[in-house]
Protein backbone atom coordinates (compact mmCIF):
# COMPACT_ATOMS: atom_id res chain seq x y z
CA UNK A 1 0.00 0.00 0.00
CA UNK A 2 1.35 3.60 -1.02
CA UNK A 3 1.42 6.33 2.06
CA UNK A 4 -0.22 8.90 2.00
CA UNK A 5 2.86 11.06 1.55
CA UNK A 6 3.59 9.19 -1.48
CA UNK A 7 0.67 9.58 -3.04
CA UNK A 8 0.57 13.25 -2.41
CA UNK A 9 4.59 13.49 -3.93
CA UNK A 10 3.47 10.90 -6.94
CA UNK A 11 0.08 13.59 -7.51
CA UNK A 12 2.81 16.40 -8.28
CA UNK A 13 4.73 14.63 -10.32
CA UNK A 14 1.52 13.61 -12.28
CA UNK A 15 0.18 17.46 -12.02
CA UNK A 16 3.64 18.81 -13.26
CA UNK A 17 3.51 16.44 -16.12
CA UNK A 18 -0.03 17.35 -17.15
CA UNK A 19 0.53 21.16 -16.61
CA UNK A 20 3.14 20.54 -19.18
CA UNK A 21 0.87 18.54 -21.47
CA UNK A 22 -1.36 21.56 -21.33
CA UNK A 23 0.79 24.35 -22.14
CA UNK A 24 2.73 22.11 -24.71
CA UNK A 25 -0.86 21.93 -26.39
CA UNK A 26 -1.94 25.73 -25.92
CA UNK A 27 0.95 26.76 -27.92
CA UNK A 28 0.62 23.93 -30.83
CA UNK A 29 -3.13 24.92 -31.28
CA UNK A 30 -2.15 28.76 -31.32
CA UNK A 31 0.60 27.91 -33.82
CA UNK A 32 -2.20 25.77 -35.93
CA UNK A 33 -4.48 28.70 -35.61
CA UNK A 34 -1.88 31.20 -37.06
CA UNK A 35 -2.00 28.89 -39.80
CA UNK A 36 -5.29 28.13 -40.39
CA UNK A 37 -6.00 32.22 -39.91
CA UNK A 38 -3.51 32.42 -43.02
CA UNK A 39 -5.44 30.04 -44.97
CA UNK A 40 -8.72 31.82 -44.35
CA UNK A 41 -7.36 35.14 -45.66
CA UNK A 42 -6.20 33.37 -48.75
CA UNK A 43 -9.60 31.69 -49.08
CA UNK A 44 -10.95 35.54 -48.93
CA UNK A 45 -8.39 36.66 -51.41
CA UNK A 46 -9.73 34.07 -54.22
CA UNK A 47 -13.05 34.45 -53.18
CA UNK A 48 -12.94 30.39 -51.96
CA UNK A 49 -15.83 29.07 -49.59
CA UNK A 50 -14.70 29.22 -45.57
CA UNK A 51 -15.29 25.24 -45.61
CA UNK A 52 -14.62 22.34 -47.16
CA UNK A 53 -16.63 19.80 -46.08
CA UNK A 54 -14.47 17.22 -48.04
CA UNK A 55 -11.45 18.38 -46.45
CA UNK A 56 -13.18 18.36 -43.15
CA UNK A 57 -14.46 14.60 -43.99
CA UNK A 58 -10.91 13.26 -44.53
CA UNK A 59 -9.36 15.19 -41.33
CA UNK A 60 -12.23 13.35 -39.12
CA UNK A 61 -11.38 10.18 -40.81
CA UNK A 62 -7.29 10.15 -40.42
CA UNK A 63 -7.73 11.80 -36.85
CA UNK A 64 -10.34 8.97 -35.67
CA UNK A 65 -7.46 6.50 -37.43
CA UNK A 66 -4.59 8.90 -35.34
CA UNK A 67 -7.03 8.17 -32.40
CA UNK A 68 -7.22 4.40 -32.66
CA UNK A 69 -3.98 3.86 -32.96
CA UNK A 70 -3.06 6.18 -30.01
CA UNK A 71 -5.26 4.36 -27.72
CA UNK A 72 -7.44 7.25 -27.50
CA UNK A 73 -11.20 7.52 -27.86
CA UNK A 74 -11.89 7.90 -31.52
CA UNK A 75 -15.13 10.06 -30.84
CA UNK A 76 -13.64 12.33 -28.21
CA UNK A 77 -10.71 12.91 -30.92
CA UNK A 78 -13.54 13.66 -33.81
CA UNK A 79 -15.38 15.86 -31.28
CA UNK A 80 -12.21 17.78 -30.62
CA UNK A 81 -11.47 18.03 -34.28
CA UNK A 82 -15.37 19.36 -34.98
CA UNK A 83 -14.54 22.10 -32.17
CA UNK A 84 -11.99 22.75 -33.40
CA UNK A 85 -12.94 22.69 -37.23
CA UNK A 86 -15.66 25.01 -36.50
CA UNK A 87 -13.47 28.31 -35.08
CA UNK A 88 -11.71 27.81 -38.16
CA UNK A 89 -14.55 28.53 -39.87
CA UNK A 90 -15.21 31.26 -38.06
CA UNK A 91 -12.06 32.67 -37.99
CA UNK A 92 -12.66 32.08 -42.55
CA UNK A 93 -15.88 33.98 -42.14
CA UNK A 94 -13.91 37.04 -40.62
CA UNK A 95 -11.33 37.09 -42.96
CA UNK A 96 -13.66 36.98 -45.72
CA UNK A 97 -16.03 39.77 -44.41
CA UNK A 98 -13.14 41.84 -44.18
Amino acid sequence: MTSNRDAIAQLGEYRRSIDNFDAALIHILAERFRVTKAVGALKASADLPPSDPNREAEQVARLRELAKSADLDPDFAEKFLEFVIREVIQHHKQAASK
